[in-house]
């Protein structure tokens, strides 16, 4: 007889093996045909324009931050709504159970309230695109020189 953990590893090493089966009748199956368009970056249908490696903001990652801190407050109000909710356990305490379900999850709120407030008040969240400032670097060579480079390149 097999233990919790020997079934927990039999379990494993059986989805090992299934994925190696699947990847293996895939690799016989699929078309192996690349081209350029299948080897281009893909953008969301669009063509890919410039290099790959470009710096995005960093008010994607706040915003992210924000948006995972409220998925989270999501996932911790679903059971407390089944669990606290019980009919039997606010009849047994008189009521108290109710009340004190209801100022815990306030409390809970509150605290990820405030949390927004002060991201929001800091200015974090706000979407300003950053202001290009003039280029007012000097140089000797005449700015003739540097039109023909961008005319013949473009």
């Amino acid at each position: 007889m097999l233990s919790d953990f020997g079934l927990i590893l039999l379990f494993t090493l059986g989805g090992f093996f299934l994925f190696g089966v699947v990847m293996t009748i895939a690799r016989f199956v699929r078309k192996d045909k690349p081209n350029e368009e299948k080897l281009s970056t893909y953008e969301s249908g669009e063509a890919p324009t410039g290099n790959a490696s470009v710096r995005f903001n960093n008010r994607f990652y706040v915003i992210a931050l924000v948006f995972v801190l409220f998925d989270v407050e999501l996932i911790f109000l679903f059971p407390w709504a089944t669990v606290f909710g019980n009919e039997q356990f606010i009849t047994e305490t008189n009521g108290l159970w109710g009340w004190f379900a209801i100022l815990e999850m306030f409390i809970f709120v509150f605290v990820l309230v405030i949390g927004l407030a002060y991201v929001w008040r800091r200015g974090y969240i706000d979407w300003i695109k950053p202001v290009q400032k003039e280029n007012t670097f000097t140089t000797k060579i005449p700015k003739e020189y540097y039109e023909r480079i961008n005319q013949k390149y473009s």
